[in-house]
């Protein structure tokens, strides 16, 4: 046992999990800690200018990295501001560990008035958090970092919360530091694997659905393997993006939506609906239930509330979609399941579709992305806010390096993506990140250009911009007689970046993002791309179809029935 501080338990113990990043704002609660972080050689802390980028970047940081990512607040309205970043986290499986002050011990509770005092903190962020723990004194530091670390790296990974009293951040005592967590990954019975097996090798149109928690497990190159040595096809949600290149001949892609108007976008829900056994991995199945109710669902989860809820015909194999897939395979090729003509000709014709789609319509969405997908390198990290070019990427953009593709998930966290921009780009400084935005959410985080410039975050910004809400600007048009409160008021936004120490440029036309894009990543700087596109139209995103016929999109006469 050595004496130390809280401060410097907490440091050490970060060290010994393998942090070497905090993202966190100095706070008068959170001193010790602060003092603690700067005397550590091992840790380098990164100050935004609001605590909403904190988990925001961690959130990126651990995308990109496969690490937990760390925040520090002071309590209260600091991990007010912060929870936003969590839930984008929480609704994406990210390892990221909150630290949170909190007011001095003997007033906990009390209701006295101290600063930034809140009661019953942790209930703030129970509903985006999986655990959470109040450290008193130094010595139970090392115990609570031990336990948050063991809870990211076990099940499905989470948000976890460490709160902190002043006093613990500055007093010393004797703490008893610990090594990390040894974890083993959950791999189902070898029962259970030969009857999946078994059921693969009878089958006749499978198919492999692949969602988040495979780039979790960095079961990456485990899946594709399962694909090429079973000829199943693969379907991804978007979610699952990168889990299996776009350009692999058994890759269908992630468009994918429930049956809507457009038949040609529905081309890979009557692929699923014909599947007589769908393999499930690490997906949620967000839509409800894509397969066929005739079908088999082989569903592959690490976290067990998910097996069984969609279909009353699963066969539920709960453990880590790595180590799953991995002691399945050997099953896979006893049972005789390898023997099975390729469908590559199919997955081709079927995205050539839906190419054939976009081009036949004159989307204009459609032409930019190949613009840009043209100016991006391949091995590029694309972080997409929530933008109609973010809904055509779901479908469109091709991905074909693995975590490198970046979305809000269902949280559809407006303004989220350049701070988590900037948290990738600090997990992979010597990789091209490009952060795709509109004007809307742009604005929401970029005061964190001054953070950006401060640090060295090279990360390139493209800002579509039609001073609009427009998305919501849209919707109040076509169905509630007009828009209201949708219309943006901008700066001069390559002034704006320039105000900062950041490169501006402008574009004068969406396509010419094809040149402008390896110009900005040449700069090695913060670049900010201004894109007017003025009245390009707003088509609906094909995924997000159901959207459009729910009851509550549109005036009703009496009350909606549930």
């Amino acid at each position: 046992m050595v004496s130390m501080s809280g401060g410097e338990a907490l440091s050490r113990s970060l060290v010994g999990e393998g942090v070497e990043v905090v993202f966190g704002i100095p706070g008068i609660q959170i001193y010790g800690i602060v003092a603690a972080l700067r005397d550590e050689p091992g840790i380098r802390m990164i100050a935004p200018r609001h605590e909403q980028a904190t988990t925001y970047m961690a959130d990126g940081y651990a995308r990109a990295s496969g690490k937990p990512g760390v925040a520090l607040v002071v309590p209260g309205v600091g991990l007010y501001n912060a929870a936003s970043g969590l839930t984008n986290a929480y609704s994406r499986s990210t390892p990221v560990l909150i630290i949170a002050g909190q007011i001095p011990r003997g007033a906990i509770g009390k209701n006295r008035g101290s600063v930034h005092e809140i009661a019953n903190q942790p209930d703030i962020v129970r509903p985006v958090t999986k655990w959470q723990r109040q450290a008193e004194r130094p010595r139970e530091v090392p115990d609570a970092v031990f336990e948050a670390f063991r809870q990211m790296r076990t099940g499905r990974p989470r948000p976890v919360l460490i709160e902190m009293p002043p006093e613990a951040g500055v007093e010393r005592e004797e703490v008893q530091l610990r090594n990390p967590a040894r974890v083993s990954p959950i791999v189902p019975s070898p029962d259970s694997l030969r009857e999946v097996a078994e059921v693969i090798a009878r089958s006749r149109t499978p198919l492999i659905y692949a969602g988040g928690g495979v780039a979790r497990s960095d079961a990456e190159q485990a899946l594709v393997k399962l694909a090429e040595a079973t000829n199943i096809p693969v379907v991804t949600s978007s979610g699952g993006k990168g889990t299996i290149p776009d350009s692999h001949p058994l890759s269908y892609g992630s468009c994918f939506s429930p049956r809507g108007e457009l038949q040609e976008m529905n081309q890979l829900f009557d692929v699923m609906q014909a599947a007589d056994v769908v393999i499930g991995i690490g997906a949620r199945f967000a839509l409800g239930n894509p397969a066929g109710e005739a079908c088999v669902l082989v569903n592959i989860n690490i976290d067990d509330s998910e097996l069984t809820r969609h279909q009353a015909n699963t066969i539920p194999l709960h453990g880590d979609a790595r180590a799953t897939i991995e002691a399945l395979l050997p099953h896979i090729i006893e049972a005789g399941a390898t023997d099975r003509p390729s469908p590559a000709e199919a997955v081709t014709a079927a995205r050539n579709l839906i190419t054939y789609y976009d081009i036949r319509l004159q989307e204009p969405q459609y032409e930019v992305l190949e613009a840009m997908q043209n100016g991006v390198p391949e091995d590029a990290f694309m972080v997409w806010d929530v933008t109609q070019f973010g809904y055509y990427a779901r479908t469109h953009w091709q991905v074909n390096h693995p975590k490198t593709y970046i979305d809000s998930g269902y949280s559809f966290n407006l303004g989220y993506a350049f701070p988590t921009a900037l948290g990738v780009k600090v997990a992979q400084p010597n990789r091209p990140v490009v952060c795709i935005t509109g004007d809307g959410g742009f604005m929401f985080n970029s005061s964190e250009l001054s953070t950006a410039v401060q640090y060295g975050i090279n990360v390139v910004t493209v800002v579509f911009r039609n001073d609009s809400y427009g998305n919501v600007a849209r919707d109040l048009d076509d169905f509630f007689g007009g828009a209201y409160g949708t219309d943006l008021h901008n700066p001069d936004f390559v002034k704006f970046a320039e105000s900062f120490g950041a490169v501006g440029m402008r574009a004068s036309n969406p396509l010419e993002l094809e040149k402008l894009i390896p110009l900005a990543l040449e700069r090695e700087a913060p670049v900010v791309i201004d894109v007017p596109f003025g009245e390009m139209p707003i088509p609906r995103a094909p995924q997000f179809a159901p959207f459009y016929r729910l009851p509550w999109t549109t005036p009703q006469e009496g009350l909606i029935q549930s």
